[in-house]
């Protein structure tokens, strides 16, 4: 049986990200057979990946890829913990998990985890993800990723609080030169700030507005003062309300959270920056992913966190 050396440990350790113990016991039970030994890491993690499956993952990080200014993508890979999720080696993970879905033809989460992987085409998302499980120690889940192209005009990437949210805006526009660029840099901020559901009011669904009249109404309707008002008064409070909600969830319609004046719209500094450049600049969509949005969270205090990950 060959000798297990310190150096073929550390070799092995540094080729996997593998615990030393778990490095040692690999070369001991393959005798010193590096390739061999890597498989049987890749084995036994997935065993203990299974195991954390179940476990809740709603932390973790938004991440975005570009390509020029005319290809982006983003995804959203969540780990147990934000203490994970801090990590430089699940970040470093996440960006190539960007990365690969800029160059992926995947139309849903199940087709992109069955593509090779870029990064070592002998595996596939899939297995690369479990490998990352049993070197990180927790269950991580790639939940979701958007690609998004721009043929006539241009797409603007923001991340902010460190992958907490994640925005991509392409625009329709004749001219990309810093100005423009920086202009849709403000739109994808106003973005991750406002949280917009709609770029204009043309997106909005009619059985949503529907809806919501009739709730308006019954409301006024209820209230014994303004139940007495005439039709014509109704109808107009009711249009009302109805126009400032959508001033809200409407991206166009919401007022710009630089504006000097604290009332100009998004759609008036698009055309302030419009006709400085000499073209129209119109935002056909976006996209906004907030780590962990809609998913069942644990409470756990940072010190809970990390007994959990000396564990």
């Amino acid at each position: 049986m060959a000798e297990i050396t310190a150096s073929m440990v550390k070799e092995l350790r540094e080729a996997t990200g593998a615990g030393m113990m778990d490095c040692k016991k690999a070369l001991t039970q393959t005798e010193g057979d590096f390739d061999k030994a890597v498989e049987y890491l890749r084995e036994n993690g997935l065993a203990k990946a299974a195991k954390k499956a179940n476990r809740i993952a709603a932390e973790g990080i938004v991440a975005i890829a570009t390509e020029g200014d005319t290809k982006a993508a983003v995804v959203e890979v969540n780990s147990e913990t934000d203490f994970v999720a801090k990590n430089e080696k699940f970040q470093a993970y996440v960006a190539k998990v960007a990365a690969q879905a800029l160059t992926s033809n995947a139309d849903s989460i199940e087709a992109f985890l069955e593509e090779k992987w870029n990064e070592d085409t002998s595996k596939t998302v899939a297995e690369e993800l479990q490998g990352q499980i049993a070197v990180i120690g927790e269950n991580l889940k790639i939940r979701r990723f958007e690609k998004v192209e721009a043929n006539d005009g241009a797409v603007v990437s923001y991340i902010h609080a460190g992958g907490k949210i994640g925005v991509i805006v392409k625009a329709k526009t004749a001219v990309v030169n810093d100005e423009v660029k920086e202009a849709l840099k403000n739109i994808a901020m106003q973005v991750a700030a406002l949280n917009a559901k709609y770029v204009t009011r043309d997106e909005v669904d009619q059985e949503y507005i529907a809806s919501e009249t009739e709730i308006i109404r019954a409301q006024i309707m209820n209230d014994p003062k303004e139940s007495q008002k005439p039709a014509n008064v109704i109808d107009g409070i009711v249009k009302g309300r109805i126009s400032k909600q959508l001033k809200e969830i409407c991206l166009v319609d919401q007022v710009y959270v630089k504006a000097e004046d604290v009332k100009q719209s998004v759609a008036d500094y698009l055309k302030q920056v419009s006709k400085a450049v000499g073209a129209d600049i119109t935002v056909t969509s976006f996209v906004r992913y907030e780590t962990g949005e809609g998913l069942e969270k644990k409470n756990e205090d940072f010190a809970a966190e990390v007994a959990a990950q000396l564990r």
